[in-house]
């Protein structure tokens, strides 16, 4: 599940009965407490169908489960857990929840008035943004008595509500962010006009890749980070919509990505991925640096995760942790 510490063996025969020999004791001890201290340990809430939501402690055990079916959610600054719900017992059109976490009360739920709820994410004045699927896809703001406050209908296709849009997600600027899976773009509007300010393809590779966009992610430096779904990868753009970065399966040389849903960018440059088709022993997300090597993976539970959001890192709390 983790990165595991090695030691690096020696042949102490020469150093036998020297004082040396207790200097090579000790270059051991320092080499093996060096690589201790780069074993990655997280803490992480994982939202699927299978698994329902769940908080899983450094050690990979399950600390707290609300048991309906989720595609988004947040740990909140009060402790709180905002959930979107696929559609479930008494949320037939999919809904939000804020779930106060020590009682698994109920504290704000919203009613999908549509086919699906996909995302959520709170906003300033106890606001949330909804991505709500169906006849009118659109993007709407809620109050926490459940009030429509303001509504921007996307720009994608109708045909197949569930694949219109995910991880809805709001700007620095105020705009808003959306990966449109079977449009095979990532746009940004304007909400009050719902004018698409821009528009980074993903079908570079050919339709036929399934390079669904799953998540997108405005990065400080004004990159946009990319999980392509079935097409197993994750691309890193510029303004442009150049690709300056990838990973894929090939890159890593061995078989991790099995549907790139959720992405999270960390504050140390990594990438957090998960595999939403992983089951059984898979690895069910892992973590990867720019140089694309893999420093963390969690295998457990039996399904995949939708998407996720770390929460600590080696009992750290991640002070940041919203690009996701």
């Amino acid at each position: 599940m983790t990165k595991i510490a090695s030691t690096r063996s020696f042949n102490c025969a020469p150093f036998c009965g020297t004082a040396g020999f207790a200097l090579a004791i000790c270059a051991t001890l320092l080499v093996s407490c060096a690589n201790a201290d780069d074993v990655i340990k997280h803490s992480f809430l994982g939202c699927g169908k299978a698994n329902r939501a769940v908080i899983v402690d450094e050690d990979g055990k399950v600390q707290w489960k609300y048991d309906k079916p989720t595609s988004d959610g947040w740990v909140l600054g009060n402790g709180n857990v905002l959930l979107a719900l696929y559609p479930t017992q008494g949320f037939p059109n999919g809904g939000v929840v804020e779930v106060e976490r020590a009682t698994k009360e109920t504290v704000f739920e919203y009613q999908g008035q549509q086919k699906e709820i996909s995302t959520v994410q709170q906003l300033a004045d106890d606001r949330y943004l909804v991505a709500e699927l169906g006849s009118e896809p659109r993007a709407i703001v809620i109050n926490r008595s459940g009030k429509i406050l303001h509504k921007m209908p996307f720009q994608c296709q109708k045909g197949n509500a569930h694949m219109q849009t995910r991880m809805l997600r709001v700007l620095p600027s105020g705009n808003y962010i959306a990966p449109h899976l079977l449009d095979f773009a990532v746009k940004e509007y304007e909400p009050d006009t719902g004018k698409v300010v821009s528009s980074f393809p993903t079908d570079d590779r050919g339709r036929g890749k399934r390079d669904w966009p799953f998540t997108a992610i405005r990065l400080k430096d004004g990159n946009t980070l990319i999980g392509c779904t079935n097409g197993n990868r994750i691309i890193e753009v510029d303004g442009k919509g150049k690709i300056v970065w990838s990973v894929t399966n090939e890159d890593l040389g061995e078989r991790l990505f099995d549907d790139a849903c959720g992405v999270q960018r960390l504050p140390n440059g990594n990438t957090v991925v998960t595999s939403y088709h992983a089951n059984g022993n898979a690895v069910k997300l892992f973590e990867v640096t720019r140089e694309k090597k893999v420093v963390w993976r969690y295998s457990g539970m039996n399904a995949g995760f939708h998407h996720f959001q770390i929460l600590t890192t080696n009992g750290k709390a991640i002070a940041d942790n919203n690009w996701k």
